[in-house]
């Protein structure tokens, strides 16, 4: 039992340094919460509901990418029996033109750098260059 206040020390501040972040988010007035991407204001609906799309659009990417490079389908049909074109450049880069605004905020926020801009042309690059 001498140890006792040894003990009660020693879980304090274990129990600080595990909670930590949440106190020094709580003082910085932060939230984990990922940032608001600007959502296009000429469309309402998109080809997939909004929770899927910001969860998985990658996958619906390659599924897209597999289709039209691999078996050359080029039309998508969502679940809710509307036909797309399966493009990433002529589908959604059509309401979400502005890349800034739209893309990167996630993918800086996460730490990704996806690989889409290899082989398709961010809209704006080609508005601001003069052609």
């Amino acid at each position: 039992m001498r140890d006792r206040h040894a003990i009660i020390a020693a879980l304090i501040v274990f129990f600080v340094v595990l909670t930590f972040p949440i106190w020094y988010a709580r003082a910085a007035g932060t939230t984990s919460r990922g940032p608001e991407p600007k959502l296009p204001e000429t469309e309402k609906t998109c080809v997939m509901p909004v929770e899927y799309m910001r969860a998985s659009h990658m996958k619906l990417l390659l599924t897209w990418r597999d289709d039209v490079v691999r078996r050359n389908v080029r039309t998508w049909i969502a679940p809710d029996g509307k036909s797309y074109k399966a493009s990433l450049s002529g589908t959604c880069l059509r309401c979400h033109a502005n890349k800034a605004e739209f893309c990167d905020r996630c993918h800086t926020y996460a730490g990704v750098t996806p690989y889409c801009w290899e082989c398709h042309v961010d809209p704006a690059s080609i508005k601001g260059s003069g052609t």
